[in-house]
């Protein structure tokens, strides 16, 4: 005789719930206005406040639970989706949502699992993942994403880098990441800050010198800092401050890869890859004669911006989490830097960026009486500056009062969030809640949106890709003149009878009838800051060489930049011989001298043909 046996609600309720939580760390339940109806199991190591407190709390408004950027209730869609996100404390946790329908109301259910425990002292943060034997930089931002990307490239070659940026950004750190991913990695690397060494003893730390080179020298000499970074890396930071002396002896090392030491006449091979970095504009300097302009070219084959702190501000919790994981373990401490703390620090503009925040986590870690850290101990760590108010709002016209107060309060709003990139901070700057801040930000958005559709903008929008494409192809197809040719018929005015010029047209028709959508192809030089004198072009050109071209403004501009060394495009123009867009890119010879510029003609039809192509491109992307 069988068994029959009925469950109970409560039983069947158990039932799934030890399902569900054998699959996640903690489930909750929440309305769809995200009020906590019910949780279960328990998330290690990730809630800063007890579970009976959660229970009817807004989901949204708990900071503990929130990530850096938009809440978690507004990044997921009300269906089933899976996100991993990082939180402030460093977890790393997959967070799945299911929608539910009860008989009195429609349910959002949370799954909670963590996918990775406190990071050990083995592992480092790299572009937002946490990877074994990596660099030790915190990558999550676009703009540090295209820094990697660059380092990652130029480490697999020996080419000489330019670290540019505001001190503190963290420049040596780059440089050791180059030396890390290439490879020379198991070679040595040498830094040297030119500005810390006097000047008298510099040329003898870079070069090295012979016994008895100078009074007070070792009797049997010492090698330079060049000698003994030898297929390795040397790292010169505050390059700017070298003097001018010795500017020419590394001028000298990057021309011809040899190194004389102090005292001596004899030359030391050396295979040594440079990596400078100045956090002061070279290219004024070069204009100031406070630089030499060769080695300023040669130093900036790849210049590599790094952005400030300010300008990544989404990477300053990751920054705050790595510091407090790596001073708590220095120091044998366990502080927690809460959210609300967090916060406040994402606020602050870190004027002194990375090396200014991390001085103040180690502050922070040593000083602090409290094991968790909130916003009202870390806002006396922070030097506060009153912002001040230069000058009131203008308005040139009469308006409504009503319709004024939205022009500035979009303006606000915009400002915050160009700036913060992050809903729950900019609302916090702008000191309203949040909710209203989502809400306002998305009819800004929605404008936004609206303007961006229109028939201006939108060729506007298709022309830059465009303009990409014709700028590249520009740079590309320049490589394949030799400046030695150009430099010969600059310098001597060849006619069309001379060998070179006959090769180098040949060369220009030749570009021309391979691509197939080039008008034309010449080479230019300027003359009297406002006309374009004819070098070489191909055969069909209408221009003969020798000739003067004075072109219009919106064409010349492009051109006079490429004379600059900065290769461009011009929007369309029309001159004597038809409707153009052309593309310029600087002929550039081996000491780093514009010599000429090279064009590209493009006729209109063409443009309006290319601009069709990419706008069904991207409509069927």
């Amino acid at each position: 005789m069988g068994v029959s046996m009925i469950l109970s609600n409560e039983q069947l309720l158990q039932a799934y719930q030890s399902s569900i939580l054998s699959i996640y760390d903690e489930i909750i339940v929440t309305n769809l206005k995200g009020m906590i109806l019910f949780r279960s199991g328990e998330l290690k190591n990730f809630w800063s406040t007890n579970s009976i407190s959660l229970k009817g709390r807004m989901f949204t408004e708990l900071e503990e639970i929130s990530f850096f950027g938009d809440p978690i209730l507004q990044l997921l869609n009300r269906e089933v989706h899976s996100l991993q996100l990082k939180a402030w404390n460093g977890s790393h946790m997959l967070i799945t949502v299911y929608t539910s329908n009860s008989d009195s109301e429609e349910l959002i259910i949370w799954g909670l699992k963590g996918i990775s425990d406190q990071l050990d002292d083995s592992t480092e943060i790299s572009d937002g993942e946490v990877t074994k034997h990596t660099p030790s930089i915190v990558v999550h931002s676009p703009k540090m994403r295209d820094v990697l990307n660059t380092i990652e490239m130029v480490s697999k070659v020996p080419t000489t880098v330019l670290l540019l940026g505001e001190s503190g950004v963290g420049k040596e750190m780059i440089a050791k990441t180059i030396h890390q991913l290439g490879n020379r990695s198991s070679k040595p690397f040498i830094a040297v800050n030119c500005g810390a060494i006097p000047e008298n003893l510099l040329e003898s730390e870079l070069f090295g010198y012979v016994g008895g080179a100078f009074s007070g020298a070792n009797k049997n000499g010492a090698p330079g800092k060049f000698e003994l970074a030898n297929e390795g890396i040397i790292f010169l930071d505050e390059i700017a401050e070298m003097p001018m002396n010795l500017q020419v002896k590394l001028l000298r090392i990057l021309q011809e890869k040899e190194v004389t030491p102090l005292g001596s006449s004899k030359s030391i091979h050396i295979d040594v890859q440079i990596i400078a970095a100045t956090n002061q504009s070279l290219e004024k300097m070069v204009r100031e004669g406070r630089f030499r302009e060769d080695l300023y070219y040669r130093l900036n084959v790849v210049p590599i911006e790094i952005p400030s702190l300010r300008e990544r501000i989404e990477e300053i919790p990751y920054l705050i989490y790595h510091f407090a994981a790596k001073y708590n373990t220095l120091y044998n401490r366990n502080i927690n830097i809460l959210p609300d703390a967090i916060d406040l620090l994402c606020i602050y503009d870190w004027p002194g960026n990375v090396r200014q925040l991390e001085n103040t986590i180690e502050r922070i870690v040593v000083t602090s009486r409290e094991l968790n850290v909130n916003a009202s101990l870390v806002y006396h760590c922070i030097p506060w500056k009153k912002d001040t108010i230069k000058e009131p709002p203008i308005i040139n016209h009469i308006m409504p009062l009503e319709e004024a107060v939205d022009m500035i309060e979009e303006q606000l709003i915009k400002m915050a969030m160009d700036k913060y990139k992050s809903v729950k901070l900019a609302a916090k700057v702008l000191d309203i809640s949040q909710p209203t801040m989502s809400r306002k930000y998305k009819k800004i958005r929605e404008k936004i949106q609206e303007e961006t559709l229109s028939p201006s903008n939108k060729r506007k929008i298709l022309e830059q890709h465009l303009n990409k494409q014709l700028r590249s192809m520009a740079i590309v197809t320049s490589a394949a003149i030799h400046p030695e040719d150009i430099s010969e018929l600059v310098n001597h005015n060849a006619s069309s009878s001379n060998p070179t010029f006959q090769k180098v047209q040949k060369k220009l028709t030749q570009i021309r009838e391979q691509e197939g959508i080039i008008e034309w192809v010449y080479i230019f030089k300027a003359v009297d800051h406002n006309k374009l004198l004819t070098i070489v072009a191909d055969e069909d050109f209408v221009i003969p060489p020798g000739v003067l071209y004075d072109g219009p403004p919106e064409m010349m501009e492009v051109a006079f930049e490429a004379m600059n060394g900065i290769a461009g495009v011009t929007p369309l123009y029309e001159d004597i011989y038809g409707e153009w867009k052309t593309s310029f890119s600087p002929i550039i010879d081996h000491d780093g001298k514009v010599l000429a510029i090279i064009g590209f003609d493009h006729s209109k039809s063409y443009i309006e043909n290319e601009l069709k192509k990419i706008e069904n491109m991207l409509k069927t992307n």
